[in-house]
């Protein structure tokens, strides 16, 4: 099978889907790996790198597209790109089929497989269960954007983050609120911690808070009404609008005492939820800092601008999208391994055919024999709604 790796074309996506080093395993089992040129060199991958791994350059994309089997990607291919797929060929990366505030979404895509037979694999869709952790593209790049978040929270914020003791005297630490203690954010609460900040938590999950304070970070408790707040796949549920206006109160209360507040807060397929008014953002210091990673989704601060940095009220806000892509060397990294692990699961071995029985391969394909097969995207894409 050829596996054709094209250069991300979305401006500012530096992350490539396959990086030399995990291309051996794919060469062994017979597989050919087709390279457009340059399509790591954002992640420090150059094509000699490729060349030396024993994958093949391409003339140009679309040789990849229209020579490639099956191909390898992060964001949704352009309306172009999905066109330029060979009659019948496959799909393995992000589709985004939502919409909402991301630069490029896949509905265009998604029209264009169902038209030309397309078997398409949304990373976005991996079932949440134990036996497809390791393909589980979104807790990957959650992981770089916790991390990444606090980061630019430090560019911004004037003040340092650690307890200093100095010949001046003593200087206080920053404190830091982490909204949403996902996978994005128990690893900014960590990486806060690292730096010697004061963390706190909220979540409306009582179930993570053992894991908040096993970080160190002091849990911020709610009234909890009494609602599921997590779906059976593990992702939080959407919430009436009172358990949105209790969660909203127990952060008011903490905001006039926070240096910076990192918001990661989102419900699959749907609209981020507000968490922090205007009004809420006049409570906080002059000089502090937000970043909201849920931007790309509208944001939990009602004055996120996705893919901007403002400052209203004396406020830093940084509208925070495609974080990972800031850290293109090991984002790129985990994204490959994620990719290259559905991949064999699809073909564990040279002459295997895919198992659409199998719990995960059924879970993340999106469209096959011309039709869209995964219902919700269906219904979302005819229903014409998000």
């Amino acid at each position: 099978m050829i596996i054709g790796v094209p250069r991300e074309t979305l401006k500012g996506e530096t992350r490539v889907a396959l990086v030399p080093s995990l291309l051996a395993p794919l060469i062994r089992d017979g597989h050919e790996i087709l390279v457009e040129p340059e399509a790591g060199l954002a992640a420090s991958h150059p094509d000699d790198a490729y060349v030396k791994a024993g994958a093949r350059l391409a003339r140009d994309a679309k040789e990849v597209f229209t020579a490639a089997d099956i191909i390898f990607k992060v964001r949704p291919p352009s309306k172009a790109e999905a066109e330029s797929f060979r009659a019948g060929g496959m799909y393995i990366g992000f589709l985004a089929p939502h919409g909402f505030f991301a630069p490029r979404t896949g509905r265009d895509a998604i029209a264009a497989f169902v038209k030309r037979k397309v078997t398409s694999f949304s990373m976005e869709y991996i079932p949440r269960i134990t036996r497809a952790q390791s393909m589980d593209a979104l807790s990957s790049m959650a992981t770089v954007a916790g991390y990444k978040a606090v980061l630019l929270a430090t560019e911004r914020l004037g003040k340092m983050f650690p307890l200093l003791m100095t010949a001046a005297g003593t200087v206080p630490p920053a404190t830091v609120l982490v909204l949403g203690a996902g996978v994005a954010g128990l690893q900014a609460i960590a990486t806060a911690k690292r730096l010697g900040a004061k963390v706190e938590a909220f979540d409306p999950r009582p179930a993570v808070k053992e894991q908040v304070k096993s970080l160190g970070a002091a849990f911020i408790e709610m009234e909890l009404p009494k609602e599921d707040v997590e779906t059976a796949g593990g992702y939080a549920k959407e919430q009436s609008e009172e358990f949105i206006k209790k969660e909203m109160e127990a952060i008011a209360a903490r905001l006039p005492k926070v240096d910076v507040v990192i918001s990661t807060a989102q419900v699959f397929g749907k609209q981020a939820p507000i968490l922090i008014s205007e009004e809420m953002v006049k409570m906080m210091k002059r000089g502090s800092v937000i970043v909201d990673l849920a931007a790309e989704q509208g944001g939990n601060c009602a004055l996120t601008e996705a893919g901007k940095t403002v400052e209203k009220h004396g406020v830093t806000i940084i509208g925070a999208v495609d974080v990972p892509a800031l850290v293109p060397v090991d984002a790129s990294l985990m994204y490959a391994k994620n990719v290259v692990n559905l991949f064999k699961l699809l073909y564990p071995k040279k002459d295997a055919t895919p198992d659409f029985e199998d719990e995960i391969v059924k879970g993340a394909c999106i469209t096959r024999d011309g039709r869209i097969v995964n219902e919700s995207v269906k219904t979302v894409i005819e229903g014409g709604s998000n």
